[in-house]
This record gives structure tokens, sequence and C-alpha cells, in this order.
């Protein structure tokens, strides 16, 4: 099978890389696209000899173009937004790794959708977005879709494969990242690099921030109502620190089924790949005498507010998920960039929220609108004179 790796210079695609370097028999990569790492790119490139790479930035893919040549590589170097769409509905592509970062990743998801590719949805804020539109072009494309994410995975894992016949409820585990036990006045002084140290998983700024503000376990209930068809009320999140258990499903005669695992995504990576049959992932056996106790509690909706702002969008639906989105990817570079504090980012959240009108999601045109709105809003409440408060 050839694979497109979308996003393979991050954390997801250096793992779906080293799962596929294992399984060398199965599959081929065909095409590994990237925003603009040229370094960490070439070297895949020469690693693994795809047949094309992508890279958004122009001025980018020229350098890597001319380092490949000068390596007598003979992968084809394509640039720009359009190139990705491309060959996330190559005709020879058979599955899809979705993991580019935020919006970013919205239009070649699309495109293999409906291209029915085999999707390895990584890319979380894709689905978020465009909600509904993307699953009906995941059914009319005739693709395959298969969830990346440790806990959404583990959720189709107890179903059976995505069933949720018999479900009364799913539990999203949260680990409750780096300030799980800090003090709500001490949040305002924490740093990027505090907030980017996660305890259990080595991942991107951007996410580690939003598992910072459980603001990440929002976006992932949102995604877990439109991948199992579940209203918001049947999904909860649990705090769950060693982040073992990656998440439940509770059915309706009391049984209560739960995927376990060391935390690493490679397991995940593999599953995804290898559906319906297992693969091997190169990751280590859990001992579950040396975990020795599994705790769990109810997140703070105090000191996270986020993860509230999450539901009350996925319960509103229309473009109000996009909204939610935009205005988090917003806050969140504001916070890495030094432009505001932790508390801000759920602050800033909820000030573009109340804004925003309420509007039905009938196109994809209806999603850039209100990402777009929603974007020019939050970077109006940074820069106004009183900062997110105003």
């Amino acid at each position: 099978m050839r694979v497109a790796v979308l996003g393979s210079t991050g954390s997801i695609g250096l793992n779906t890389l080293d799962v596929l370097e294992r399984h060398r028999d199965r599959y081929e990569v065909f095409a590994l696209a990237a925003r603009s790492n040229v370094a960490r790119l070439r070297e895949q490139c020469l690693q693994h000899s795809p047949r094309f790479a992508v890279v958004v930035d122009d001025a980018a893919a020229a350098l890597l173009a001319s380092q490949l040549r000068s390596a007598g590589a003979s992968t084809e170097v394509l640039s720009g937004e359009r190139a990705l769409t491309e060959i996330a509905a190559h005709s020879e592509v058979d599955v899809i790794m979705a993991a580019i970062v935020g919006a970013a990743g919205l239009a070649s998801s699309l495109a293999a959708a409906r291209a029915g590719k085999r999707i390895l949805l990584a890319n979380k804020e894709a689905l978020v977005m465009s909600g509904p539109l993307f699953m009906q072009a995941v059914r009319e494309g005739g693709a395959t879709l298969i969830p990346v994410d440790s806990e959404h995975n583990a959720i189709f894992q107890c179903m059976g494969g995505g069933s949720a016949g018999g479900v009364s409820r799913v539990l999203l585990t949260a680990s409750g990242g780096p300030f799980l036990r800090t003090a709500a006045a001490d949040l305002r002084n924490v740093t990027p690099d505090q907030a980017c140290a996660h305890p259990r998983w080595v991942m991107g700024r951007k996410i580690s921030v939003d598992s910072a503000t459980l603001m990440n376990k929002g976006l992932e209930l949102i995604e877990a109502c439109l991948l199992f068809s579940l209203p918001a009320r049947q999904v909860d999140v649990v705090v769950h620190p060693q982040s073992i258990v990656h998440s439940l499903v509770e059915y309706i005669d009391g049984s209560m089924l739960a995927q376990l695992g060391n935390p690493d995504m490679r397991t995940p990576i593999a599953h995804a790949l290898g559906w319906p049959e297992r693969l091997s992932s190169g990751v280590e056996s859990l001992d579950i005498l040396r975990a020795a106790r599994l705790d769990f509690e109810a997140p703070d909706l105090e000191r996270f507010p986020a993860l509230a702002l999450a539901r009350s969008a996925a319960e509103a639906g229309g473009t109000t998920p996009a909204v939610l989105n935009a205005a988090n990817e917003v806050a969140v570079g504001a916070f890495l960039e030094g432009r505001c504090r932790f508390p801000d980012i759920a602050a800033l959240i909820e000030t573009v929220l109340a804004r925003s009108p309420a509007m039905p999601a009938r196109c994809v045109e209806d999603i850039l609108a209100a990402d777009g709105w929603a974007r020019r809003e939050a970077q109006t409440a940074i820069a106004g004179p009183a900062g997110v408060h105003a």
C-alpha cells in the first residue's frame, strides 16, 4: 500500500515513519509533506525515497529541491497548498496520514475524503472545523476514516470498529497536563516552556499548550461526537494522570470497556495502519504490575474553563466549533510568542465566542468565513488597549 504522510516532520509524522519502516514489505512511502522544516524533510526523503515531497512554503521547497538534487535523490519536490491537496487525492495513494496541525490541514483532509482514501486522522482540528460536512465527504467519497488520536482510537477499538450501538456514553481520558496540581493564582506566571513540558507525551508546542489548558480534550470531545455520532451529553472527560487507560466506553448493560497501553503514539498509528489486522508497533508491552495503580478524577472546570467552552461549542454546532478552534489557535500562538498570559487563552476564546453570531455550516465556504472572522476578532482582542479582557 502506498502511504502519504502529511505533516511528516511533526511528532505524529515521525512516529508514523517509524512504524512504516518496520513494515517495508507492506507499505511504500509515496509522499511526504511539511510546511517548512527542510532539514528534517531532507533526511526523511533520503531515508525513505518518496516519489514526492511537498513543502507549503515556496522558498523552502526550492531549497529542498536543490539539496535533494545535490544528493542524487530522485524525489520530486512540489510546493504550495494546492500541491498538498493534489497529493492527498492522488490516484496512486492508498493511505493518507492526516497529521498537519490546525486549520491548515482542512483542505487536504477534505480532498482525501472526497477521493475515497483510507484516512488516518490525527488532525482533529480539520474535523472540528468542518463537522458534519467532513463526515458527509467521507460517506459520499467512500473513504475509510480511522482515528489516530489515542483517545478516539481507543474508543474505535472498544466499539469494535466504531459502531455506537448499545453505547450509553464514552469517557475520554485526560492526563491533566503539566498544571494539574498548579494553584489557579500561579497559572498567570507559567511560561510557554513550562506549558510545553508534558508529563507523559512528547508533542509539538501547539498541541502541548492545548493539553495544558485542556482545550485539547475539548476538541477531542467535539471530534468524538462527530466520529461516533454521539450527542455531547454522552461524551464525558475524566482526568487520568498515568495516561495508561486511553479511553473507556460504557454500554447500556452496565459493561465498561477500556483500551490500555503505554503512552506511545506508535500504538494507535500501527492499529490504524493495519486495521482490521494488527501490526507490531515497536512499543514496549504494558507491565500492569509495575503500573500498580490507575487514578481517575473529575476535571476542574474553574481552573481549566477551555473544556467547558468546547462542550458549549459542541452543543451549539454550526460554525461555532470553527470559531472556537480559530480563536484557540490565535490565542495559543500569542501565548507562545509571549503576547498574553496562560489564563488569557481561555479568556480570549470566551470573548470571541460571545461576539460570534450563531450560523449554520452549510458549505465549506461558511466554515472558512467563520474561521477568518474569528481569527480577526481574536487578533483585535489581543492588540486592544486592555488586551483580552476588553
